[in-house]
């Protein structure tokens, strides 16, 4: 018999027929998940998601929703608000829940922090201005011009914020019970549930509460 004359076989680089095999056992992979295969990657991304939102709530804070319409323009009513609740100090200006019952008010309420402990308070209900230590504030949020307000609990305009209080007032001030209401008054910051950081619900209104 006579012996074949072809060439001998080049010896593959090393590492080449592993890389093929690899790329097999990924493409048999695929065809194996089959219909459920998108099925899985998105049980995947909700877990994912999932221990991302129990990250916030852990170390952020929690959710809460708006009763009333007392921060219109800014809050509306049902909103969903995500609060920071931890090593949180009241700043001027910032956006809070509390929960402090007066009156017939029961249940967090949502307001703006107007001034902090050491600052003195004063409202002209005449031009509808609010003053912080004698200077005017800059009030690009409020809903309306103040009036002054039909309830006898609320007819004062001078405050002295005793330390460890926040005075806060809603942006829809005719229609808003706050620390104009002698039966609440400056708010112990113990009250204080956590500063309103975003909107989160309902998604056309998603965003950061400024």
């Amino acid at each position: 018999m006579s012996r074949s004359h072809l060439p001998p076989e080049e010896p593959r680089p090393e590492g080449a027929a592993a890389s093929q095999s690899e790329a097999k056992e990924e493409k048999n992979a695929k065809k194996s998940l089959g219909p459920g295969g998108d099925l899985y990657a998105w049980l995947q991304a909700m877990a994912s998601a999932l221990v991302v939102l129990l990250l916030v709530f852990t170390f952020v804070g929690r959710l809460i929703g708006v009763d009333g319409h007392s921060m219109d323009p800014t809050l509306n009513n049902h909103d969903m608000l995500l609060l920071q609740s931890i090593a949180y100090e009241p700043k001027q200006g910032d956006v809070v829940v509390l929960r402090k019952d007066f009156g017939d008010i029961s249940g967090p309420i949502v307001k703006r922090v107007i001034a902090v402990g050491g600052q003195t308070v004063s409202i002209d209900y005449g031009t509808g201005t609010v003053y912080v230590d004698g200077e005017p504030l800059d009030e690009p949020y409020i809903n309306e011009p103040m009036k002054l307000p039909t309830s006898p609990n609320s007819q004062d305009t001078l405050w002295d914020v005793p330390e460890g209080c926040v005075f806060v007032m809603g942006d829809n001030r005719n229609a808003s019970s706050d620390s104009r209401d002698y039966r609440l008054g400056p708010v112990d910051t113990r009250y204080i549930l956590g500063k309103a950081l975003c909107i989160v619900l309902p998604f056309q209104h998603m965003g950061v509460i400024s």
